[in-house]
């Protein structure tokens, strides 16, 4: 977005810009078509790669690509094995798709941040956010289908019975009088606990994502306005330069770690659901 005039007036019209979606519809029915285009592309381009890589991979020498690929996938393997006990064989490559898809969502932050919002200008957009991991509700929808799967995992893994009498029996015991109040506070810190899952990885990642956006976003407003004649724009011009490079490297880190801090916690919960108390 240009912004022709500077200060905090423009400021403030630039980081509003960059923090709207593009939307349609209003109120509780609208719907940011930026974060669910960029999710079902970046989706389909890790489906697309590692379906391609599977058919080319070679029993021989690997190259770089697929060894990456293949340390990855076996790390992540490893890890699931170490941390889940269950009968599933759905964990290992929920995991590994979990871990992908967030990375790849997160690291489009790693983007200039005028770059796309620009180049959706030019085909009529008036906003275009990129990060969809910075938008709630992606992460509450992402957060909702682990919930789900973990409901599912366990009922598979414990049946129908034994799934809702750790509802009423867990933590305290359920025999004589006692189980008129043991059995309400069950039900309570059990409703408490599935509840609290969800909302910790939804908003742990958005979160942090929406925070390495907005100050990417800040760092930009550094020479936002300024003109090319003042001494003062090469004097920002080179601290916005060092402000990006060592946000940049740091938020590579975070990144990851958002990645793996998701993938994790849906493992660690998985394995929750299938043990038997």
């Amino acid at each position: 977005m240009a912004v022709s005039e500077g200060g905090s007036g423009g400021m403030t019209e630039y980081i509003q810009h960059h923090l709207t979606h593009l939307t349609v519809g209003e109120g509780f029915w609208s719907v940011h078509v930026d974060s669910v285009v960029f999710l079902f592309v970046l989706s389909a381009l890790f489906v697309i790669t590692f379906i391609a890589l599977a058919r080319r991979a070679t029993s021989g020498v690997p190259g770089r690509f697929q060894t990456a690929i293949e340390w990855l996938v076996e790390y992540i393997d490893g890890i699931v094995q170490q941390s889940f006990h269950g009968t599933s064989k759905l964990v290992a490559p929920l995991a590994i798709t979990i871990f992908m898809l967030v990375f790849l969502m997160n690291f489009m932050d790693m983007l200039p941040v005028d770059a796309l919002p620009a180049l959706g200008q030019a085909f009529g957009l008036e906003h275009l956010r990129i990060v969809a991991t910075a938008d709630i509700n992606t992460t509450i929808g992402m957060a909702l289908c682990v919930f789900l799967l973990i409901q599912y995992v366990g009922v598979k893994e414990k049946g129908l019975g034994l799934f809702f009498h750790e509802f009423v029996a867990v933590p305290f015991p359920v025999k004589g009088p006692i189980a008129l109040i043991s059995v309400p506070a069950n039900l309570l810190l059990r409703v408490i606990e599935e509840c609290v899952q969800p909302l910790s990885l939804s908003l742990r990642l958005f979160g942090n994502m929406y925070a390495g956006e907005l100050i990417f976003i800040l760092i930009a407003c550094l020479t936002l306005g300024a003109g090319l004649a003042h001494f003062s724009t090469y004097f920002l011009g080179i601290g916005q330069l060092i402000a990006g490079f060592a946000w940049t490297a740091f938020h590579i880190l975070i990144i990851t770690l958002q990645a793996f801090i998701f993938m994790m916690l849906t493992i660690v919960y998985l394995s929750k659901a299938a043990a038997k108390h």
